[in-house]
């Protein structure tokens, strides 16, 4: 709700794609940065104790910009840092629940897992943007971000409940033990010494690069085709949600395909195509919320198949005590992309295709009457480009015999030599790192 009523406000001071742009930088960069260090602290502390940590400390801002806003002194320039700090704190809570997940139930449940994960957070995604849009007739941008601060005050106090073991020592993880810059690294030499998994990450390095244009530009396209009117960018944002629930309730009770593989290929072309149906949706002379509404349902549709499969693979195949480390590097390689991604899609939009797609413009062409001219026109059709290219970093991924056969020529982490039971417990007991609950 916060992110939405700020992406609003942000939109109505400067009306510029850039703006929300930069938004999203600057609160991506230090997820980026600190990744490597997040996972090696995760493996060392407490997973539950620093998810705790990471969501009070990255709600901590949403205070700053209330008092902020309240005091009529709320600028742009504002949210780039108190979003910077929020991201610093994040970049340590993907690596700790990705790697509690693993300890908390069996491998054979981990797409189901994700799935419920993605249900969640989907979920919320419903309601968010159609509440956020209604209350900010009623209470304004202030009421909104005073629920947030009382929500994730209520979330950290029910993660106090949660009973997460810490993992027992492995083979793998007492060869990474070492300096804290040492295991930082080890997640980056964990993933290069094995092809499948390089390349997979390879992949989503790719398709993000492509994905983060599409991303940041979605709300700036939508209130440049509608005038502003952020009820329909509610109502789109929030079909989107209903397919990622819609997804995740298949995951869910299905468990995804047998092959993993398939399910995130499938995934990544899926969303691929839906994104540039999505932009020719958005080109068409005729205003249609309902068809952008379905496009976005069935794009998050495929968004979970493609995280889901992806997760249990990573889960099946890398050892619990080195999870958070390789982790996090995982979520670095596949989301570096991302930075440059919104840094070129604001002047990009703005200074390229926007005046390229306005009347008169040199890309201006109507086609018989069939695509629209005007504001939002050029992004549509940077949708309908990143769309296709989407897919065909999809069709490559598959075609890499790494890629394919993954499941096959990687040992699951359960497969591989174990120590004993009793110099694991020994090992936990006595390392100073391992906090047990």
């Amino acid at each position: 709700m916060t992110g939405f009523a700020l992406t609003v406000w942000a939109w109505q001071v400067t009306g510029q794609a850039t703006a929300l742009a930069l938004v999203g930088f600057f609160g991506f960069v230090p997820i980026m940065l600190l990744s490597p260090m997040a996972g090696a602290l995760v493996d060392r502390y407490s997973r539950k104790k620093i998810m705790m940590l990471a969501d009070f400390a990255a709600g901590v801002p949403t205070v700053v910009n209330l008092l902020l806003y309240m005091s009529g002194s709320l600028q742009i320039w504002h949210l780039f840092i108190t979003l910077s700090v929020s991201g610093a704190f994040q970049a340590f809570h993907f690596p700790a629940y990705s790697a509690a997940v693993t300890m908390m139930i069996p491998k054979k449940h981990y797409a189901r897992a994700s799935g419920m994960l993605s249900t969640a957070n989907f979920a919320s995604g419903i309601f968010a943007p159609i509440v956020a849009a209604a209350l900010l007739a009623i209470i304004g941008i202030a009421g909104i971000m005073l629920i947030d601060i009382f929500s994730f005050l209520f979330a950290i106090g029910l993660l106090a409940f949660a009973k997460i073991p810490q993992p027992p020592a492995t083979e793998s993880g007492l060869k990474s033990r070492g300096s804290i810059w040492k295991e930082s690294a080890y997640g980056f030499r964990y993933i290069y010494e094995r092809k499948g998994l390089l390349g997979l990450q390879l992949s989503f390095f790719c398709f993000n690069l492509f994905a983060t244009l599409s991303g940041v530009l979605l709300a700036p396209m939508i209130l440049a085709r509608t005038a502003d009117n952020y009820l329909v960018l509610a109502s789109v944002g929030s079909a989107a949600s209903v397919g990622g629930v819609v997804g995740s309730v298949i995951v869910s009770s299905w468990g995804g395909p047998k092959r993993k593989i398939h399910g995130l290929i499938l995934g990544l072309c899926g969303v691929g195509a839906f994104t540039s149906l999505l932009g020719i949706a958005l080109l068409g002379a005729d205003y249609n919320v309902v068809i952008w509404m379905a496009v976005s349902f069935a794009t998050t549709v495929f968004v979970t198949f493609a995280n889901s499969s992806s997760q249990a693979i990573w889960q099946s195949k890398v050892a619990p005590d080195v999870q958070g480390r390789v982790f996090a590097t995982r979520a670095l390689i596949a989301q570096i992309s991302a930075p440059a991604s919104m840094l070129i899609a604001g002047p990009l939009a703005d200074r390229i295709f926007e005046p390229a797609m306005m009347p008169g413009g040199s890309l201006a062409t109507t086609f018989g009457g069939l695509t629209y001219v005007g504001p939002g026109a050029g992004i549509a059709l940077i949708f309908v480009i990143t769309g296709v290219l989407g897919v065909l970093i999809g069709v490559f991924a598959y075609a890499s015999p790494a890629v394919r056969s993954i499941e096959d020529t990687l040992p699951d982490h359960d497969a591989n030599a174990k120590i004993s039971p009793e110099v694991s417990e020994v090992l936990v007991k006595t390392d100073t790192h391992q906090v047990e609950e």
